[in-house]
């Protein structure tokens, strides 16, 4: 039987959008499909604030990360790193042979505005990498306030990994000069995984084109080339293309301003009930509005938890990550989750701890 998720990713695909990956398939190199990636990108636009391009990746999110820093970083990177998937992009960069520099914190600390001032004071980065929403820590860096900063510094691109904030918390591209914003569609945005989304401005594309080659499945230059005539350069997934555009059409229908506080809602109702029976494990004023990871303060075993409430309720949520692993659990609520949902969730979770 299926277990309904509460998990930072994958998240619960509502039965009319799962639908919309039968559409019967069309050819890529046709009016239709230009007609479809046309349609997707002005309401990505709509829910990103931006008149930017936003590129369609065939991939993870990891593949629009990787695209970033080997299509963006003409000098040196800065990654900022306070979790695990802020590490994988650091990893990424060296794996690619971008010279990069780590600024590191405690996974429980946010990256504040001053400190990426002090690093880009030195004139060393053209280039810096931030995760707006850590997925495996449920912190939430200060995105709008780093922007303002890095702004300060005319040469220098913001790159954010937005993966589990983007749809579920603002991001005003145009407005805070984000240069590219990524998010896979698998978390806030409620769809199957294996489409990823980045919001690209104008001056990056023009960096794109002066930085040697360092990928071709990821290389800008071409993947805009083709986004102008509303195409990709490969064949993409055009069943997930179509899951998007249903869901996108939904999304703003909704309204993103209610779709935000919805998000924020369930963000209160979570965190009060982690504070009550244990603790959140980010600092306090940093915590996600799409997922809580909880500190396991009663040294519950968290894999017996999981399972009891997999196996008697139908519900799945997911254990801490990486080095967290065990010492916090995580809660997502994120995407279509409504309130009556999240606290059904929270009683069945009461009822296997004995709280």
């Amino acid at each position: 039987m299926h277990k309904r998720l509460f998990t930072p990713g994958p998240t619960q695909v509502r039965a009319e959008i799962l639908k919309e990956l039968a559409t019967p398939q069309i050819h890529h190199r046709t009016p239709e499909f230009s007609e479809l990636y046309a349609d997707i990108q002005s309401k990505l636009q709509q829910v990103l604030f931006t008149k930017n391009a936003v590129l369609l990746y065939t991939a993870s999110s990891t593949g629009a990360m990787e695209s970033a820093v080997t299509n963006l970083v003409a000098k040196r990177c800065l990654n900022l790193v306070n979790g695990a998937f802020s590490e994988r992009w650091h990893e990424i960069t060296v794996a690619n042979n971008v010279p990069c520099d780590t600024f590191e914190l405690p996974w429980d600390t946010a990256i504040k505005p001053e400190m990426v001032d002090e690093q880009l004071a030195t004139g060393k980065y053209d280039a810096v990498t931030l995760v707006y929403n850590e997925t495996s820590t449920g912190l939430m860096n200060p995105l709008e306030s780093i922007a303002k900063v890095v702004a300060k510094y005319p040469d220098v691109f913001l790159l954010v990994d937005a993966v589990s904030g983007m749809a579920g918390a603002p991001i005003e591209t145009d407005a805070w000069g984000i240069d590219f914003v990524l998010a896979g569609v698998q978390k806030a945005f409620a769809l199957p995984a294996g489409l990823a989304v980045a919001a690209i401005s104008d001056r990056a594309v023009e960096r794109s084109k002066t930085v040697p080659s360092r990928s071709y499945y990821f290389n800008i230059p071409l993947m805009y080339k083709s986004h102008l005539k509303n195409q990709t350069p490969s064949t993409p997934s055009i069943p997930h293309m179509y899951a998007l555009n249903a869901q996108l059409t939904d999304m703003l229908a909704e309204g993103m301003e209610k779709r935000f506080a919805r998000h924020a809602k369930l963000a209160s109702i979570v965190q009060a009930w982690a504070m009550k029976h244990f603790d959140i494990y980010p600092e306090e004023g940093y915590r996600s509005q799409t997922l809580t990871s909880v500190v396991n303060t009663k040294g519950i075993d968290v894999p017996t938890m999981i399972n009891r409430l997999a196996d008697e309720f139908n519900l799945r949520i997911a254990n801490g990550y990486g080095d967290i692993k065990n010492k916090t659990f995580r809660i997502a609520h994120m995407g279509d989750v409504q309130i009556d949902e999240i606290e059904g969730l929270l009683k069945a979770i009461e009822t296997v701890l004995g709280l």
